[in-house]
């Protein structure tokens, strides 16, 4: 073999130990990620989880679900497929279960959502839903602070909130996740910003942390589920009885 041959063979050696090597590597880097994701949402691989579907208010039929509402569901199912896991779509009068058995996603605020009013009512007392003077939409407060929807007619474009929050018992327990949206299109919201923004949500509460955050949806109309903002980081008021029924002060 000559040195020009072998050179050749040498580099294409050389070639392919450096793809195989950047193959691995990105591999155990996929790996670590979707371990991460599995962590936070409680979904290990194989694992079942519960999405508790909403009822659409504005409808007299009692298992429809609106068009955004919808939207937001299948991107949960895709989080899901993508952790490896089972999801089993229920409505929200139908579960009978505890916190903490199976990982758990709930649509919808209290009004649409059942199950979403008993883990307010159990595990974010200072969380309320009020109503509105001028629209259908109820506003949300939070300990003394209210996030006040408005519509699309305002000059400003509107504005809806979202409360997301992550409820975990103990570090052994699967986690609860709420979408808590003033309407369809800000639970949209709401979803994708947690599956958006899970490690900087893992980082800043820990991979079995409890939060709350309310979400400014700007411009819904508009701009639909895209435009978000952080609102405010809720979850100590959240967790606490208001000390006055009212809330005292508005969010901008």
């Amino acid at each position: 073999m000559t040195d020009n041959v072998l050179n050749v063979v040498l580099g294409l050696v050389a070639s392919a130990i450096s793809a195989a090597l950047g193959w691995l590597a990105q591999a155990v880097r996929r790996r670590r990620r979707i371990e991460r994701v599995r962590r936070f949402f409680g979904l290990p691989a194989g694992s079942e989880c519960l999405i508790v579907v909403n009822r659409q208010p504005a409808s007299t039929h009692a298992k429809s679900v609106s068009r955004s509402d919808v939207y937001a569901l299948m991107e949960l199912a895709a989080l899901v497929k993508e952790c490896g896991s089972r999801a089993e779509l229920v409505g929200h009068e139908e579960v009978r279960q505890g916190l903490g058995n199976k990982a758990e996603f709930c649509i919808g605020g209290p009004a649409s959502n059942e199950r979403t009013a008993a883990h307010l009512t159990s595990r974010l007392p200072g969380v309320a839903h009020v109503p509105a003077p001028d629209t259908l939409v109820l506003n949300l407060a939070v300990g003394d602070t209210e996030f006040r929807h408005v519509t699309g007619s305002d000059p400003s474009g509107g504005q809806s909130f979202v409360l997301i929050a992550r409820l975990q018992a103990s570090p052994e327990s699967r986690p609860a996740f709420l979408i808590s949206g003033l309407t369809a299109t800000a639970n949209r919201a709401g979803v994708r910003y947690l599956v958006a923004h899970h490690r900087e949500l893992a980082r800043r509460y820990g991979q079995d942390g409890t939060f709350a955050l309310v979400l400014r949806v700007v411009n819904p109309e508009a701009y639909g589920p895209d435009m978000v903002e952080l609102a405010a980081d809720v979850t100590a008021e959240a967790q606490q009885r208001p000390s006055s029924p009212a809330a005292a002060a508005t969010a901008a």
